[in-house]
């Protein structure tokens, strides 16, 4: 496959009649050219069924898997922070789960591991880990590096499997050859799985929707299927290297579970003074076709905010997703507000380069000499 054919069929943008060979065809809608931004913000997947509600949570389908899964996932980066104790953070675990919370997100690199041990030491309590659907992520691009971390994660999350277990942060164009190539992080993936470590693959990243787009075509290229994506969505990202326009399209057409993340971008998207209400902002990513909207919980405000998003959502039409897109569009133009995609503060793998090991060889071959 190649990448143009690709990449013209994965995103929405304007539909185009592309020639080829003996006459001309109509190709799948293409996405916006690079450094373009969509003519239409609010032309997204949009929701019509919010999702099976049982108690003080909606429920929704995990892609193809057959699988169900709380709407509203608990970040475990807050949990392990130091401005919680480890006490609080068992008993908001507890609770969110207690209140209906199914979707656990946590990552090998969160906070040097305390993420994930007081998650575990949460989960290992009373049958709850028997309650959820439990995620964590690796940065690790080689097989060996990626083993040791998925090793190591179970052992701080104090199980025997992991139901989801994610690439971290494909950030650059060269991650997705890293991942698949000989040697690469995938083939400690699929190994776990076969050994029954982990149940299911996905991918993250926050930087650019292309990368995206790049890894999930080297991935159709060896045949294989990713069973998740996770992704920025929030009112930002509509006007700004749109997920949402890029990329979610492709997601639910193939039936791959979308996971949301930045809805707040850990707060610094509040702090642009928009006139949007910290509710309104999971309303509009719980109103995306997502099967969770994962978001950040290090205290009882933000818990109960997050239930309270899910009691009083209902799914919005365009006109109003529009409107409410019009009162982020001046804040959200350059990216200003979404960090994440324009400096590399949340990057942990570029603070830390071993985790990548050596480049590809193709690469290596190609690249020239520095003495």
């Amino acid at each position: 496959m190649e990448r143009r054919s690709f990449l013209q069929g994965a995103a929405l943008g304007a539909g185009l009649a592309v020639t080829s060979g003996a006459g001309a065809f109509t190709a799948a809608p293409l996405a916006p050219l690079p450094g373009t931004r969509p003519t239409d913000p609010a032309d997204l997947p949009l929701v019509t069924d919010p999702g099976e509600r049982r108690g003080e949570m909606l429920y929704r389908p995990f892609g193809r898997t057959g699988e169900t899964i709380s709407a509203i996932g608990m970040g475990g980066f807050h949990l392990g922070k130091s401005a919680v104790t480890d006490a609080e953070a068992t008993r908001l675990i507890h609770e969110g789960i207690d209140r209906g919370i199914t979707f656990m997100d946590n990552c090998w690199d969160y906070n040097e591991g305390r993420s994930e041990e007081r998650m575990g030491i949460a989960l290992e309590q009373n049958g709850y880990r028997d309650k959820v659907f439990l995620m964590s992520k690796m940065d690790g691009r080689t097989k060996q590096e990626a083993m040791k971390q998925i090793d190591q994660s179970l052992r701080r999350l104090r199980t025997d499997r992991i139901d989801l277990v994610q690439h971290h942060e494909i950030l650059r164009y060269d991650d997705p050859d890293r991942v698949f190539a000989e040697g690469g992080a995938m083939e400690a993936f699929v190994e776990a799985k076969k050994a029954g470590k982990l149940r299911y693959i996905g991918f993250t990243g926050h930087k650019d929707p292309r990368i995206h787009l790049q890894m999930l075509e080297v991935a159709a290229e060896r045949g294989f299927h990713f069973d998740s994506v996770q992704m920025p969505l929030n009112v930002m990202d509509a006007h700004f290297r749109s997920f949402g326009h890029l990329v979610l399209p492709y997601l639910v057409q193939n039936g791959i579970a979308a996971l949301a993340m930045k809805t707040f971008g850990d707060g610094v998207i509040l702090k642009s003074d928009a006139p949007i209400k910290p509710i309104e902002y999971l309303h509009f990513s719980l109103n995306l076709q997502t099967a969770v909207v994962i978001t950040g919980i290090q205290n009882q405000r933000d818990l109960d905010q997050a239930f309270e998003a899910v009691k009083t959502f209902t799914p919005m039409d365009k006109a109003t997703v529009a409107e409410l897109l019009n009162r982020s569009r001046p804040y959200a133009l350059e990216g200003k507000y979404e960090l994440f995609k324009t400096s590399a503060t949340f990057d942990g793998t570029a603070k830390n380069a071993a985790w990548l090991g050596e480049d590809v060889p193709g690469v290596k071959k190609l690249a020239p000499t520095m003495e």
